[in-house]
Formats: C-alpha cells, structure tokens, sequence
C-alpha cells in the first residue's frame, strides 16, 4: 500500500518540474500570464505529491 502512494507522488512531483521549466521560460521571456498559468499547475502537483508522501508515510507506519 504504501508503496502505491510513493508512485504517485513520485509521479506528480514529476509532472510539477516538467510545469517548472515552461513557467520559467515564459517568464524569461516575459510572457508572465503564461508563467504563471504553468508555476499554479506545477504547485497543484507538488501539493499533491505531498499529500501521497504523508499518505505513505502514515501507511508505513501503520504496517509496522
């Protein structure tokens, strides 16, 4: 079970840098709109990851 939650967060912390890297080209080329839309999708994501990671550590010690 844990091992489930660790996946998906590996996953969405994943898709938070693949956000990251638009968001900062957008920026740098100041298209802040743009930017912006993709750093609000890539905190979504880390959000999310994070909520796995505690979801896994709970579970974790659960099991022992």
């Amino acid at each position: 079970m844990a091992r489930e939650e660790h996946d998906k967060a590996a996953e969405h912390h994943e898709n938070a840098s693949k956000s990251h890297r638009p968001a900062a080209e957008h920026y740098g080329k100041g298209d802040h709109a743009k930017g912006m839309e993709h750093a609000k999708i890539a905190k979504q994501h880390s959000q999310t990851a994070h909520q796995h990671s505690e979801d896994a550590h709970s579970k974790g010690q659960q099991q022992n």
